[in-house]
């Protein structure tokens, strides 16, 4: 299995709601997120590649216009904006572009993430 991956960063705030009002993270606050699309294939193209890198750059044009300085809540709908959420839905919308897409990571921080992988 051939693996690639490609990372992007935004800027982002949030709120999660259903926390103990105490809880920092129910507290308007921010992250300077990392995001990781890892794409999987059995086999290359005719070029050698599982996806060529540069094609995935309307992944980067989508979260520069939908999530960098943005609050997540807002951009979502609801106040479920937790890294996990962020991960599936970011998986669902890079799914049905590429085939190859295996997993998302989301980090909120540099020693934290969370990933969806189907």
């Amino acid at each position: 299995m051939y693996i690639i991956a490609k990372r992007f960063t935004f800027s982002a705030s949030h709120v999660i709601g259903g926390l103990p009002e105490q809880h920092p993270c129910a507290r308007l606050h921010g992250h300077n997120y990392e995001v990781e699309v890892v794409l999987e294939s059995a086999e290359l193209d005719p070029v050698g590649f599982v996806r060529d890198y540069r094609e995935l750059s309307e992944l980067k044009e989508f979260i520069d216009e939908k999530l960098d300085h943005r609050h997540l809540n807002d951009v979502l709908g609801h106040d479920r904006t937790t890294s996990e959420v962020l991960a599936k839905w970011l998986y669902d919308w890079c799914r049905a572009r590429w085939h190859e897409v295996a997993a998302i990571r989301v980090s909120e921080t540099p020693r934290t993430w969370a990933e969806y992988r189907p």
